[in-house]
């Protein structure tokens, strides 16, 4: 069996495709740095990453296929499944190996998963752009706190720069611990260890503007106003609003 062994980024993805057509030879395995070799294995190969060999394979991409298969290879990498990294190599592999760049032939396996991957993680986006709540703190920034079931954060935060562009706010995933801060001017990815800034999922009160409690009272007095009693489905309120997000919600506390 033959590993290669990357530090689990993209242009680490890009550049181990770079290095198969190389070495001519194809890995039954990807790890990661740190992670223990496979017992089978019989040769591990070290990919260093280089983002000038990522770029030439993503330009050559871009060249073989349409902007929306780009972004579906994308939102696959997002998935964060077990195994995605593999399944794109294999269909980046086919892609540069077709004449025509063939991506639509769904009677391939690994075409089909990755289109199912893709809008699995569509989905989860777009729950993302419906959901979050945000929450004013003392010195006028939006909060909001987020956990995805992957990692969609990075794909939606271009609506909301385009949505809230003239209010100064923090998306924060919670259980990657890392999150996006907008000032007016850029988007800038932040990651917060220090366990006493590590904000939670409601602000403390000493953080909270004194405006955002009657904010939040009255958001869900109107949640409760529209609410039919006699007509309450829970089943179906789950199905459309998955219970993982609840406690996020406002109006569900």
């Amino acid at each position: 069996m033959k590993v290669f062994r990357y530090d689990r980024s993209f242009e680490g993805l890009l550049t181990a495709l770079f290095d198969v057509y190389v070495r001519r030879t194809f890995p039954e395995a990807l790890i990661g740095e740190g992670e223990p070799v496979p017992m089978f294995a019989t040769e591990v190969f070290e990919v260093y990453t280089d983002s000038g060999k990522a770029a030439r394979v993503w330009t050559g991409l871009q060249k073989r296929v349409s902007r929306e298969v780009c972004n579906m290879l994308m939102y696959v990498w997002f998935s964060e499944e077990k195994g995605s990294d593999l399944l794109l190599m294999r269909y980046l592999r086919k892609v540069f190996d077709s004449k025509d760049g063939v991506v639509s032939d769904f009677t391939d396996g690994d075409m089909l998963q990755a289109r199912q991957i893709a809008r699995r993680v569509a989905k989860e986006r777009e729950r993302l752009l419906q959901f979050v709540r945000f929450q004013k703190a003392a010195d006028g920034t939006f909060y909001a706190p987020v956990s995805p079931a992957c990692n969609a954060l990075p794909l939606a935060i271009g609506h909301f720069r385009d949505r809230f562009a003239d209010q100064k706010w923090l998306i924060y995933d919670l259980k990657r611990r890392y999150g996006y801060y907008y000032d007016l001017e850029t988007v800038t990815e932040v990651s917060l260890t220090d366990v006493d800034t590590l904000p939670g999922i409601r602000l403390d009160d000493r953080l909270m503007a004194g405006d955002e409690k009657l904010f939040q009272r009255l958001w869900k007095g109107y949640f409760d106003a529209m609410t039919i009693r006699e007509r309450v489905n829970p089943r179906l309120q789950r199905q459309m609003m998955p219970k993982r997000y609840w406690r996020f919600l406002t109006e569900k506390q």
